[in-house]
């Protein structure tokens, strides 16, 4: 029987991020080369997507390509490209189906020009969905963004527009490139690994973390399932006591 008949539905994190890892590692269980790990992962991202769409997440964000897999052997790199923009491509008209707006954060300008077009035709063509908003960090690092805000608020700071003493959290994130969306409650990591390895550091504060040695490509919408379901055992307190959470 499903785990989803054991979900709470007034406690749904309104948004999910997810690092995707082990997809490398599966393949190699299984006899192939890595890109064959990324592209059975794909399966895993279209049922888990769904899947959260239909308990009602609103934002799911996935960590597709760091600034640092720019330096995975060349070839993993185009071949990870060309799956991006074929996946991407074939998967629209699902997403129009699925009610789903894709967006993306990270620095997209150091994409291929014909996966940015891609890109960016998708975002075009779900921007008028309102269902479950799916945000592909590509090209993305949480150093490289926290810097990159810092440069437009000095830039900002010396052209007299901001005053060093209006620099708050809130002016700080408007620069991120998360602005258009809440904070992450849930981050979950497959693979074993316990760290968040540059991502989303500012977002993460003080969200829960998921911790499975489940490899991404065996990920599927029950597993997701049994994460909310942890996560809702969970007493989030954002650094008050029990007893002041329970007066609410």
């Amino acid at each position: 029987m499903s785990l989803i008949h054991q979900i709470n539905t007034q406690n749904i994190p309104q948004h999910i991020a997810i690092i995707m890892d082990g997809n490398g590692r599966w393949a190699k269980q299984h006899g192939e080369n890595r890109i064959y790990g990324h592209y059975e992962g794909v399966n895993s991202v279209r049922e888990v997507v769904e899947a959260a769409g239909t308990i009602g997440v609103k934002y799911m964000t996935l960590y597709a390509f760091s600034t640092e897999n720019w330096n995975r052997p060349k070839e993993e790199v185009e071949a990870l490209m060309e799956l991006l923009i074929s996946t991407i491509s074939a998967e629209t008209p699902q997403l129009n189906k699925k009610n789903v707006r894709l967006q993306a954060i990270g620095n997209l300008n150091s994409l291929p020009t014909n996966c940015l077009n891609e890109l960016n035709e998708s975002i075009e063509q779900t921007a008028n969905n309102t269902g479950l908003t799916l945000i592909l960090a590509l090209s993305y690092s949480s150093k490289w963004e926290i810097q990159n805000a810092m440069q437009q608020i000095a830039t900002k700071v010396k052209a007299a527009v901001l005053q060093p003493e209006d620099i708050t959290e809130k002016i700080i994130e408007q620069h991120l490139c998360t602005n258009k969306f809440p904070d992450p409650e849930l981050m979950i990591r497959t693979s074993g690994e316990r760290r968040i390895s540059n991502f989303l550091l500012w977002q993460l504060a003080y969200a829960e973390f998921y911790f499975t040695d489940k490899l991404w490509p065996d990920f599927r919408k029950e597993d997701l399932f049994e994460a909310i379901i942890n996560y809702q055992t969970r007493e989030r307190r954002f650094g008050k006591t029990s007893e002041q959470i329970t007066q609410h």
